[in-house]
């Protein structure tokens, strides 16, 4: 099976979200005669981004934009892609109506929405299920955000002019992932939202890290 942004066969590509350059170059490298645009909100990420990718010329270009005001006219794209960023974002049903509305007619979304519910870990040193029940919920509270749009977002996609909507859950872990990959993944987590999220579960910063 093609990768899915071989498959959709695009002329053109916007990467909504998009970083430090994650996705957008793969799939420059994969669309050998499109243009990949990647656009975010911090203009520290794409300028990593341009010097890391710099080697695509002007098929792959980075801009600083508000996924909330795309800065691009209706239907300018044949597919939207925006991975690992809705549920970080308050109000995520209103940047998916910009996607839908710069796509193209019989364009494409394509979406990886995360659910912080569906991580699972067995039985360890410490008990980190009260952890994962509810320090999502406490911080998506707080922040306005859907940490649980992996489920909602089905819903979310039927109240816009969207059709031929095709959900696939990826399952992610330590047998089809590499364990360093994971260790990564959380040593990440831990160092960046520890003390974010003490104060909303009322716990010290050391004992968040610790879970």
């Amino acid at each position: 099976q093609a990768p899915p942004v071989r498959r959709y066969d695009p002329r053109d590509l916007l990467d909504v979200g998009c970083g430090t350059g994650e996705f957008s170059p793969r799939a420059a490298a994969l669309l050998l005669d499109e243009r990949v645009t990647g656009v975010d909100l911090v203009e520290w990420h794409l300028e990593l981004a341009r010097k890391r990718y710099g080697t695509f010329g002007g098929r792959l270009t980075f801009q600083q934009a508000d996924a909330f005001e795309l800065p691009f006219d209706k239907g300018s794209f044949d597919l939207v892609a925006c991975r690992h960023v809705l549920q970080a974002i308050p109000h995520a049903e209103r940047v998916l109506a910009e996607m839908v509305r710069v796509a193209r007619p019989g364009g494409r979304l394509h979406l990886i929405p995360e659910d912080y519910e569906m991580i699972f870990a067995a039985p360890a040193r410490i008990d980190i299920s009260q952890f994962w029940l509810q320090g999502p919920r406490r911080y998506g509270a707080a922040s306005g955000t859907d940490l649980f749009i992996g489920r909602n977002i089905y819903h979310h996609l039927r109240a816009l002019p969207v059709d031929d909507i095709d959900i696939q859950y990826v399952h992610v872990d330590t047998q089809r992932v590499p364990r360093v990959t994971f260790a990564r993944i959380f040593t990440a987590w831990r160092d960046c939202y520890a003390e974010t999220l003490a104060p909303h579960l009322g716990w010290a910063v050391e004992k968040v890290r610790d879970h």
